[in-house]
């Protein structure tokens, strides 16, 4: 076993995980889709580390591990100090105290790492998508992140846990999958496409050969079509991912194309996951349906029949430039999946019903929209001897001394106005006066949503002797927060950029500054989960709704009094309060955000704690809510570990 002192290790390192099964090592779905993805790229940033037990693990799955990388096993407890708090995949800057976690953040940071050393690769660049978004919004709002991180990888697994089961039946993400292959394509700019596609269905009619788009007569060959079909959509998605193809001519449709109105154009053929282009959406799932189908193929292959979409999805993905050359690299051997004829007995899968729990995971929600006001809610609430009230704010009058702070400190160094700075440095003291009463020598304080690290960096500098960590998925600002700590030269503040999920490491304290919709919830169980005191101030009422993880209300007793309905009445009020609408309106809005915050303090005392929701002072530091920033004070039990 190749073993590598952490002190010694290199920059810019990619932590993965091994499983071991019957003494043997295997690399998990996650695994295995970053190692595709950095065959696909051939990106050679990274030193790579695989956490194992065992010795000599690396040289086991060597026909899995692409020759290119540099390759060495790391014990787990040797793992830095931050990725120990992690779920796998994560990577390391060099300064190890910047650490990406899951996997959908780790992916797109590969590509992103791939392009700055080789400006030219558009079709890596390709991989992120029209506006660079792709799998960057996190699960809890992201179908596409939901099924690529979460949904199709955990299907996966579990079939193959058990292949051979007769009672076997298809997963349901499998079949949300199926479904999205059928639905109408949507891309940028795509009346251009459609009109090329009419005109090539015209020439094809009149027994023409159809041009690619910038053609000319005097071009010798035509290309050869592609294995897999899909005509222009096809030859238009493999076009864009070539990394020497020139931009084409523009080229304007004759006049009668012109003419012919939008909703009279060919739709377009659904050629890939999420339309018409290869994205990083493709290369997380290839690895996933490449094992399922080859189970299927092996011990149900009568289910085939029942993904004729997922069939051809995984024919076209391997007429995609380097996807084979990177397969073989990661000891992927694919295939063309034969669909039998007749089914022998017993070797068909159902469709699994779709319950109503799994439904809510696979499709968005709408609800119809509300009539009336808040008011019959707020009295059956009444009615049942709930009342919105505030607990006494404990140190109204605390503040930071800020005239004596670094400079780096101020909010204003966060990049905004000086009235936002302000109000922000009045949030700021509510939350830090709440947060120095709980903290301990030695303490680790976890700022969840951390955004730009307002609070982290003030918690950071105040608190000497704690350990902070700031979590927040968007790059951009963990970015900003790092620069702002290396400029105050803290040295107990780590930052992690991941979806709070992949979050697993051992705190005594979480904080939360505006965490948006559930997000609160979400902070709030996490801390719940790890025995840790909060501070959270939750914001955007109007977003909250039953999601995979939780359902409103949260607390018994309202759920004994309030429908879900009726709940996000007093949710979608709750946002009722801006300075500029008339003082009962705000009153109204005030009352409701108290009653949504007492049932999320009510769900946490039946797990021990002790909690006061409370108003901060002054009460126009929230420029949105007119200081609707609530805290929810728990007192929990102190943190293992």
């Amino acid at each position: 076993m190749k073993h590598t002192d952490p002190k010694k290790q290199q920059q810019h390192s990619l932590y993965l995980e091994v499983c071991h099964q019957n003494e043997e090592p295997s690399l998990p779905l996650h695994t295995a889709i970053a190692l595709f993805l950095l065959a696909y790229c051939d990106c050679k940033s990274f030193k790579v580390f695989l956490a194992t037990t065992k010795r000599g693990t690396s040289q086991s799955l060597r026909s899995h591990l692409p020759e290119s990388l540099d390759v060495s096993d790391i014990d787990w407890d040797d793992l830095p100090l931050l990725v120990r708090g992690c779920r796998l995949p994560a990577a390391v800057d060099e300064t190890g105290r910047y650490c990406r976690a899951g996997l959908a953040v780790v992916l797109r940071h590969i590509i992103t790492r791939t392009t700055e050393a080789d400006p030219g690769r558009r079709d890596v660049l390709a991989l992120l998508g029209f506006k660079k978004t792709c799998l960057k919004a996190c699960a809890e709002v992201s179908q596409w992140t939901r099924l690529c991180e979460i949904g199709i990888p955990s299907a996966v697994e579990e079939h193959l846990r058990y292949p051979t089961n007769q009672h076997l039946q298809l997963p349901p993400y499998i079949l949300h999958l199926e479904k999205k292959l059928g639905e109408p394509v949507k891309v940028h700019n795509d009346d251009k496409i459609r009109r090329q596609k009419l005109r090539q269905q015209g020439q094809a009619k009149n027994g023409e050969s159809p041009k690619a788009p910038g053609s000319s007569d005097s071009e010798s060959q035509p290309a050869q079509a592609p294995r897999a079909g899909g005509g222009l959509e096809l030859r238009a998605a493999l076009e864009k991912l070539s990394v020497d193809a020139a931009p084409p001519p523009a080229t304007r449709e004759n006049s009668e194309i012109r003419k012919v109105k939008t909703t009279d154009l060919p739709p377009l053929e659904h050629v890939f996951a999420e339309g018409l282009y290869f994205t990083l959406t493709d290369v997380v799932l290839l690895p996933c349906i490449h094992q399922y189908l080859r189970s299927l193929q092996t011990h149900a292959a009568g289910a085939l029949t029942q993904l004729p979409l997922l069939l051809r999805w995984y024919s076209r993905v391997q007429e995609v430039p380097g996807v084979l050359r990177a397969a073989k690299a990661c000891g992927m051997a694919l295939f063309s999946p034969q669909t039998p004829i007749s089914c022998p007995p017993g070797t068909d899968l159902e469709a699994a019903p779709t319950s109503q729990a799994k439904q809510e995971c696979l499709e968005t929600t709408t609800q119809a929209p509300f009539v009336g006001g808040p008011r019959p809610t707020m009295t059956k609430l009444k009615e049942n001897g709930i009342k919105a009230v505030f607990s006494p704010h404990p140190r109204p009058a605390w503040t930071l001394p800020w005239d004596n702070l670094p400079a780096a400190i101020n909010p204003i160094e966060g990049k905004m106005s000086d009235v936002r700075a302000v109000r922000k440095r009045q949030q700021l003291n509510n939350l830090v006066a709440m947060v120095t009463e709980l903290a301990r020598p030695g303490y680790t304080v976890v700022d969840f949503c951390s955004g730009g690290g307002h609070v982290g960096i003030v918690l950071a500098h105040t608190l000497p002797d704690c350990q902070v960590i700031l979590i927040e998925n968007k790059e951009e600002s963990l970015v900003r927060a790092k620069s702002r700590s290396a400029e105050l030269g803290l040295a107990n503040i780590g930052f992690i950029q991941a979806n709070l999920d992949y979050f697993t490491g051992p705190f005594h304290i979480g904080v939360a500054l505006h965490a948006c919709g559930v997000a609160t919830d979400m902070v709030v169980e996490h801390c719940v989960q790890a025995g840790a005191a909060f501070v959270v101030s939750p914001c955007c009422y109007g977003f909250i709704q039953n999601t995979i993880k939780f359902s409103f209300p949260r607390s018994k007793k309202f759920q004994e009094t309030l429908s879900y309905k009726e709940h996000m009445i007093l949710c979608r009020f709750a946002d009722q309060t801006a300075v500029q609408l008339p003082p009962e309106r705000r009153l109204i809005g005030k009352q409701c955000m108290c009653l949504v915050d007492l049932d999320r303090s009510w769900a946490a005392e039946t797990h021990g704690y002790s909690v006061r929701v409370i108003t901060m002072e002054p009460e126009s530091c929230s420029p949105k809510n007119n200081m609707l920033a609530l805290l929810l004070l728990a007192m929990g039990r102190q943190c293992q570990g």
